[in-house]
């Protein structure tokens, strides 16, 4: 075989490199698999099985201790829905059964919540919303350049001794910054939210958030919600759908069991049956 000219060998080069640098250039593995380090590494962690139920107490008092710092046109709304509950004819912020997202999940919770460690990641699971779950992810990731925006938004994670800091953006401008299920209002896009979740105790957990919205607060606000493990069965998480409210259990035609729909006012309540006089 007759050997390569130095012309021929320099094309060559020339014509392998796009393919050799296309080879190094591979970005490694967003999902690898763990290895069996990983999971030992899980037990390192502190340990926050069980169920955690919110401090609903606490919740009350920080509505009137530790307001949101509202621009002036935000609190204008803010009080016009405060009258409206105190009035007894509550708009409501969730009566649509959307899930209720970022921050307002946190902040306003009524229901248990747990911690799955998993390498790479830290799942919250919930009740409501049909088992609502945030993803925190805790393999060093960073945020997307343009996150498509979600209710729960895009978080990542690391640990500083036993706190998990938590960094969230990529959040809907439709989700809600609630401070009760009444009053509330859209972030309007921008929401950025620092947690750092501790244990404060043997069974207490507090979340520390700084929440940013600019454009519907003044400045960044600084609050904590507080949890309580509880390790008894009655606590356990249990399946919650917002929307099966909105149906009666019934039977097709063929004697199938369905689920059909009910009528309901714009407040999601179903209204009394009528008057047996009425019923014609």
């Amino acid at each position: 075989m007759k050997p390569l000219s130095r012309a021929s060998l320099a094309l060559a080069v020339l014509w392998a490199a796009p393919a050799l640098a296309a080879d190094t250039a591979k970005p490694a593995l967003q999902n690898p698999a763990p290895q069996a380090r990983d999971w030992a590494d899980l037990a390192k962690l502190p340990d926050w099985s069980g169920v955690w139920v919110p401090d609903m107490a606490d919740q009350f008092r920080q509505e009137k201790s530790n307001p949101p710092p509202w621009t002036p046109a935000a609190a204008r709304q803010i009080d016009a829905l405060k009258a409206q509950e105190a009035g007894g004819d509550p708009r409501g912020l969730f009566i649509d059964c959307l899930p209720e997202g970022m921050p307002s999940w946190m902040l306003i919770s009524h229901n248990a919540l747990e911690f799955l460690f998993t390498p790479g990641r830290v799942t919250l699971l919930g009740e409501s919303d049909g088992n609502r779950l945030r993803r925190i992810y805790t393999d060093g990731r960073p945020h997307p350049d343009d996150p498509d925006p979600t209710f729960f938004g895009h978080s990542i994670g690391h640990w500083e001794g036993d706190t998990l800091v938590v960094d969230t953006v990529g959040v809907l401008p439709q989700s809600l910054i609630a401070v009760s299920e009444a009053v509330g209002l859209p972030n309007n896009g921008g929401l950025h939210v620092t947690e750092r979740l501790h244990l404060v105790g043997p069974n207490t957990l507090d979340d520390d958030l700084e929440i940013a919205a600019p454009r519907m607060l003044t400045g960044v606000w600084k609050t904590t919600r507080i949890y309580t493990r509880q390790r008894a069965r009655d606590f356990d998480i249990v399946e919650g759908e917002c929307l099966q409210g909105s149906f009666r259990e019934a039977t097709d035609k063929d004697g199938n069991a369905i689920y059909a729909p009910v009528t309901q006012d714009n407040g999601n309540v179903i209204p009394p049956p009528a008057p047996a006089a009425e019923k014609k």
